[in-house]
């Protein structure tokens, strides 16, 4: 079984070990609740270095008051099943006491990058992913780090906070895995109900049928936001909460279509609420 540690000292410890065989270390934070495309992002860890670390830690600073920190999905043995099955060396699983030790004050804050999209919507959240994501890199100190990017704005933000922070880490960002229907893989897709599930699908499909319409020459943004959205409120049960095209670096608006674009939408069906994103190069 893949050695599980709950302290920063035994992680250490643990990874300071296979540094000294000369491993080079990979790393997937997580939130637990791991799934097909979690598997995936172990398995390109595990392409890239001998030694793979995975974190699952449900983070609380990155939850507002009104979100579902207390009912978000703790797998931890069927966490573990996973983990070991793909290969990873060693499972770092902190307490929340852990992390945030009495009198713990400083945040990280990537300005401007979370003033859009998720960001603009969950106030805070992207505060709370900057600063467990650097006090994990600062216990853990890998050669690089897995994202998926399905949460494209988090990897933006993150690539940001690496490259101005001058992290000695290698940003490796996975393409999403999604269901043979087309859904992007999510921990929160459990939370469907069978209605919701059978219609989720329509949302990639609506990204798709964007990007399609800039394939077929439309290139004014405001057009292809405008119809996106009219694509996703045509799905049965939902509430959009967001649809755009940005700039897939600096994740401004775009008057045309002359640079890479992100093409990301949020829908709520019932409480659960999708993300999903498409980007062209």
């Amino acid at each position: 079984m893949t050695p599980i540690y709950s302290t920063i000292t035994d992680i250490r410890t643990a990874v300071a070990a296979e540094r000294a065989l000369g491993q080079r270390i990979a790393f997937v934070p997580t939130m637990g609740a791991l799934h097909a495309g979690h598997a995936e992002l172990i398995r390109l860890a595990r392409s890239h270095a001998a030694c793979v670390v995975v974190s699952v830690f449900v983070n609380p600073t990155q939850f507002g008051p009104t979100e579902d920190y207390a009912r978000y999905p703790r797998t931890l043995e069927a966490d573990a099943a996973l983990v070991e099955a793909n290969g990873a060396t060693v499972m770092f699983v902190p307490t929340p006491a852990e992390m945030y030790p009495p009198g713990c004050r400083t945040v990280v804050d990537v300005p401007g990058l979370d003033a859009v999209l998720c960001g603009l919507r969950r106030p805070g959240h992207f505060r709370g992913v900057c600063t467990v994501v650097l006090k994990l890199f600062n216990i853990v100190r890998p050669d690089l780090a897995v994202f998926g990017a399905k949460d494209a704005q988090q990897s933006i933000i993150l690539t940001r906070m690496v490259r101005d922070l001058d992290l000695p880490i290698e940003m490796v960002i996975a393409p999403t895995v999604r269901e043979p229907d087309g859904l992007a893989m999510s921990s929160r897709n459990r939370y469907l109900g069978a209605a919701e599930r059978a219609v989720a699908p329509q949302i990639y499909a609506a990204l798709r049928g964007t990007a399609d319409r800039l394939t077929a020459g439309e290139r004014t943004t405001g057009v292809l936001e405008t119809g996106l959205r009219q694509q996703l409120q045509l799905i049965p049960g939902a509430r959009v909460d967001y649809a755009e095209i940005l700039d897939a670096e600096s994740l401004t608006p775009m008057p045309n279509t002359t640079r890479p674009m992100l093409i990301a939408a949020a829908v709520f069906l019932g409480t659960t609420r999708l993300i999903d994103n498409i980007v062209i190069r």
